[in-house]
Parts: structure tokens; C-alpha cells; sequence
């Protein structure tokens, strides 16, 4: 969908911002540009829509060179998202989102009926579409920005650091609202931040630049994250890459094993034994027996419980990395979309996919099943195994 074939930006002062940059960004994906400032990422995003034209070199969108098209007639074809939002501040909500459907001829009904549809698929309500954009917090302004920026249904939407003025928590909101409208819309998005927590969850590829306007790597975030091009990238990607690395895979890789379980209705065990957890008449974990405690003598639910932070499939292994060294048993429950316990995984069982997961994301090829998932897939569906009073 967009391509750069030896482009190069030398801005009147001298200055090159972006040095013989050929880069292919896929239909339908999330491409990330990540570097320190002064890299060249936000020049080559506004080169896109002829914000900044190139000085050499050729940028293909759709197929056409962005050059050889009017630049009025070129951006509102494209979505542009910037970090404060840019709204007109004298325009309500709803105005400011069917201000570009407005300018491609729409009538004013038809684009206000866009910008309200528009409105709830952000996340917003009806009625904030009677504010002003002063009105709204910080994460609602952005929400619109986004909203304003899809109003035309454009095929590319560019985002310049477009969470990067808000508060982590709302960030992640905004994070997790990108992540599925693309799901819903499937555009093709040119994604600009400096942070590669927000690169390796958001993108499909990831572009790392460094000073001068070169790119240094672009790769699937897994690739990235496994196998660097060389130093800079290395550090760039910070000390943590293992764990990002993890934070990419899903226990869904991971054949849960039964689990040792006793209700909360029957009476505590009194020989010992494993690690046992304690569930409802629902089959819903509610915490560990505690080995250490003295003997109970009335139901299991009454006892004193070690926590537990049951985790789907969905979550990821660093999740489960995480749980597993929390919990006293070293064990992650598991449970279904409706709460209910399909097994545990073992820490042994996780570092083990651990370790599998980065030479699949080294190689591209997958790893044969490992022993330890073999061996720990046993069971019926339910993935418990109560053990009688």
C-alpha cells in the first residue's frame, strides 16, 4: 500500500532528516516508526501526505506516486491523528468529526449522521457530541481525533505520537480502542512513537530509525525483539526484550494439565500432599490451601487461602511468568471465558515454551511440541481432578 523506493529529505539548512530511506508499509497493517527524536520518523510520516514533500526518491500510495497528486486532494484521502488531538476549538464534537466529509461535498446531514455513528465506535457518547472540545479530558479529545480522522472511511490513517500527551493508564485505554477498531476496520496505519513498549503491542512490523534519518531495522515485532540487526537496536529495545519477547505469546501454546482440587464445601484435607486449590460448587478458583496453616476441620471455603490470579488462554506468557513466581504453588490456574478452571501450567512448563517461543521468533520456524506440554496435556476438558475427602 505505501512504499518508499531511495528517498531522501534535505531540509534548506542542511539538515537530513531522512537519508536513502526504502521501506514498504503492508496494506491492512499497523507499521510502527520508532527512534529517539530528531530521527526522521515523523518527517517520513508527513512525506506520506505531502505535509513534507521529499527531495529525492519516490513514495507510492495505492500504487500512485504521491508527487504526480494534488496535495489538498491527496490528504483527504488519509487520516492524520497528531498527539493533541487538533481539534477546532470553537466547533463542537460533532462538527469538528464531519469536518472532512464536510470538505469532500457530503451534505451537512449526511456527514453529522457519519460523525455520530462515529461517536460510538470510539467510545464516546451521544451526548458528548454537544461539547467542545475544552469540555472533554484529554483521552475523549484523542478519541475524537481518531473518530475525525476515520470520518471519511480513508484506507491509510497516519498517527503521529497520538497517545503520547495522556496518562499511562488512559493510555492503554487509547492502546486497547486502536488495537480493536483495527480488528473492526482493517486500515492501513503508519504509527509514529518513541516508545517500543507502545511499538511491540501495537504493530505488525516496527521500523527503527537512529539520528541522521537512517533505518536501521524493520521487522515483525517477534523478529525484532529476538534477533536485533546490531547493537543500536539491541540497546534501543532495552534490557527487557526477553520479556517483551514473552509478552507476545499467549498461554494458549500451553496444553493446560488437570489440577489437584478440592471444593469449598468438603472438608480440608488432613494428609498433606501437593498443592491443592480450592474451587466453588462452579467450578471457580478461589485460592490455594495453605500448607503452612494449621489444620482445619470445617469446609475448605472456611480455611485460610493462599490468593490465586486465575489467567485465560489469552493471556500472555509474561503474564504467566509473572503468576507463577506470585503463586505459592508455583502453578497458574487456568480458566475458561466464563471463569471456570480448565487446568494449570507449571513454571517449568512456561520457560520451557519461553525458551521455544524465541527460537520460533529467531527462525521463523516453529519448534516441535515441547516435551513438557506433552506431558502435562492430559485430561478432559474441564482440566480438574478432585481428589475425595
Amino acid at each position: 500500500m505505501i512504499k518508499f523506493d531511495a528517498v531522501n529529505k534535505r531540509f534548506p539548512n542542511g539538515t537530513t532528516a531522512v537519508r536513502d530511506l526504502t521501506l514498504d508499509m503492508p496494506e491492512g497493517g499497523i507499521t510502527v516508526l520508532v527512534g529517539s527524536s530528531g530521527c526522521g520518523k515523523t518527517t517520513t510520516l508527513r512525506m506520506i501526505n505531502r505535509m513534507v514533500d521529499p527531495t529525492s526518491g519516490t513514495i507510492m500510495l495505492g500504487g500512485k506516486d504521491v508527487l504526480e497528486q494534488d496535495a489538498a486532494d491527496l490528504r483527504r484521502g488519509i487520516g492524520y491523528v497528531i498527539q493533541q488531538s487538533g481539534l477546532f476549538p470553537h466547533r463542537t464534537v460533532l462538527d469538528n468529526i464531519a469536518t472532512v466529509p464536510l470538505l469532500l461535498g457530503w451534505g451537512r446531514k449526511k456527514a453529522r449522521t457519519r460523525a455520530a455513528e462515529l461517536l460510538e465506535t470510539v467510545g464516546l457518547t451521544a451526548e458528548s457530541g454537544k461539547r467542545y472540545p475544552h469540555q472533554l479530558s484529554g483521552g475523549q479529545q484523542q478519541r475524537v481525533g481518531v473518530a475525525r480522522a476515520l470520518a471519511a472511511d480513508p484506507p491509510v490513517l497516519l498517527m503521529d505520537e497520538p497517545f503520547g500527551a495522556v496518562d499511562p493508564v488512559v493510555r492503554t485505554q487509547l492502546q486497547d480502542e486502536l488495537l480493536r477498531l483495527q480488528k473492526e476496520l482493517n486500515k492501513t496505519i503508519a504509527f509514529v512513537t518513541h516508545d517500543i513498549d507502545e511499538a511491540v503491542r501495537l504493530g505488525d512490523r516496527i521500523a527503527v530509525f537512529r539520528e541522521g534519518g537512517h533505518l536501521v531495522q524493520c521487522a515483525e515485532p517477534a523478529e525484532l525483539l529476538a534477533r536485533p540487526a546490531n547493537d543500536f537496536v539491541a540497546d534501543f529495545l532495552g534490557a527487557e526484550r526477553e520479556l517483551k519477547l514473552l509478552s507476545l505469546s499467549t498461554l494458549a501454546q500451553i496444553p493446560p494439565r488437570r489440577a489437584t482440587t478440592v471444593r469449598a464445601d468438603e472438608p480440608a484435607p488432613r494428609d498433606g500432599g501437593g498443592p491443592r486449590l480450592v474451587i466453588s460448587a462452579k467450578g471457580e478458583p478461589l485460592g490455594w490451601l495453605d500448607p503452612d496453616a494449621a489444620p482445619h476441620t470445617g469446609p475448605c471455603g472456611e480455611a485460610r487461602l493462599r490468593p490465586v490470579r486465575p489467567l485465560r488462554d489469552t493471556d500472555s506468557l509474561l503474564a504467566a511468568l509473572n503468576e507463577s513466581i506470585a503463586s505459592p504453588s508455583g502453578l497458574v490456574a487456568r480458566v475458561d471465558a466464563d471463569g471456570v478452571l480448565t487446568g494449570v501450567t507449571s513454571r517449568e512448563a512456561i520457560h520451557e515454551r519461553a525458551g521455544d517461543w524465541h527460537h520460533e521468533a529467531g527462525t521463523g520456524r516453529a519448534p516441535a511440541a515441547s516435551a513438557t506440554a506433552t506431558a502435562t496435556a492430559t485430561g478432559s476438558a474441564s482440566g480438574a481432578e478432585s481428589r475425595p475427602a
